[in-house]
């Protein structure tokens, strides 16, 4: 019997299906089998953990459960021989926070198979200030940099002030793309520009209401994190040979579109799917994250917060608030 214990958050439904979430102290005898118990230093906030931490059925089906889709700490404990005690790692993706007991606690058990080595030059810390969402935007602007010169054109982003779009805004700026902003937050316009957006914009410049099948050509690359009738929008006003990529559906999940901007202007739309992307190419995003392509992880780029403040932080990103990144110090 193991008898450490940790602090988590705990999710929960009662008889009357009314979910609660609170910090408890439980043992690691809890958590699930694996082959690398992990010592957990920092995770950070995403949506899919405060759909989660609301027990959304979509998201997570087991109870008591303790949400975190990312991780980053020490190897504790090991039965893999690609896996020692005191290795720095990482842990995104999988079903890691989602019927598994994820890293909103201070040990997560994994299998091997889901570990990621930190990079060198990537600190824990760092490398939770980008988190899935940075990972996401790091496998979206992969695609942009494959298919379109940093001198064809505007690069748009947009859900630009999110995690994914953010960091998306920083990592285009910093290849030397020229980047224009979408967001919906008026207030987010200097968080952005810092982060080297030439240009920001509302959603309404980026949406149209005409039903053309194709609209000026207005983008050289996209990176859509939002779905729904904004990407429909963007598709339609790429260039010739525009690549965009995809990767989330709060503006909804249906796209109206026609075969138009495909067979006419030879449009790429580039699906990211994060949570079982092959482990070369995780390895090889992560390793660009950690190099050529790493931008300034400063503080305006996220907040730092203890698991005693997790609450509030899920309540924002739930109603649209959240600007930027959160970062979850397990330490604190």
């Amino acid at each position: 019997m193991n008898t450490k214990k940790l602090r988590a958050m705990v999710v929960e439904p009662t008889e009357d299906n009314v979910c609660t979430r609170f910090i408890q102290e439980r043992s690691v005898d809890d958590l699930p089998e694996g082959d690398v118990l992990i010592r957990v230093k920092y995770s950070s906030l995403n949506y899919k953990d405060a759909l989660s931490a609301t027990c959304n059925p979509g998201v997570t089906r087991n109870y008591p459960h303790t949400p975190g889709i990312d991780a980053a700490g020490l190897v504790e404990e090991s039965s893999h021989a690609e896996f020692k005690k005191g290795d720095a790692v990482i842990v995104t993706s999988y079903d890691l926070g989602m019927n598994t007991s994820g890293g909103f606690g201070q040990y997560v058990r994994v299998p091997a198979e889901w570990i990621v080595r930190l990079p060198e030059k990537l600190s824990l810390k760092e490398s939770m200030v980008y988190g899935t969402a940075g990972f996401t935007a790091g496998m979206s602007v992969y695609e942009i940099v494959r298919n379109v010169e940093t001198h064809a054109g505007d690069i748009l982003v947009t859900g630009a002030s999110g995690g994914v779009g953010s960091i998306s805004v920083a990592l285009l700026s910093r290849l030397g793309y020229s980047v224009v902003a979408m967001s919906g937050k008026p207030d987010s316009a200097t968080f952005l520009k810092q982060l080297g957006a030439k240009k920001v914009v509302d959603r309404s410049a980026v949406l149209d209401n005409s039903g053309k099948p194709l609209l000026k050509s207005s983008w050289a690359g996209a990176v859509d994190t939002v779905g729904g009738d904004i990407l429909a929008a963007v598709v339609k006003a790429m260039d010739v040979g525009g690549t965009v990529t995809c990767c989330g559906n709060v503006a909804g999940p249906n796209l109206g579109l026609t075969v138009f901007p495909f067979i006419l202007r030879g449009v790429r739309l580039v699906g990211i799917n994060s949570q079982t992307c092959p482990m070369a190419h995780r390895i090889k995003v992560w390793e660009n994250l950690a190099g050529e392509w790493k931008i300034d992880l400063g503080k305006e780029l996220y907040q730092e917060i203890s698991l005693d403040q997790l609450d509030e932080n899920i309540d924002r990103i739930l109603a649209g608030g959240q600007i930027g990144r959160v970062l979850v110090n397990l330490e604190q």
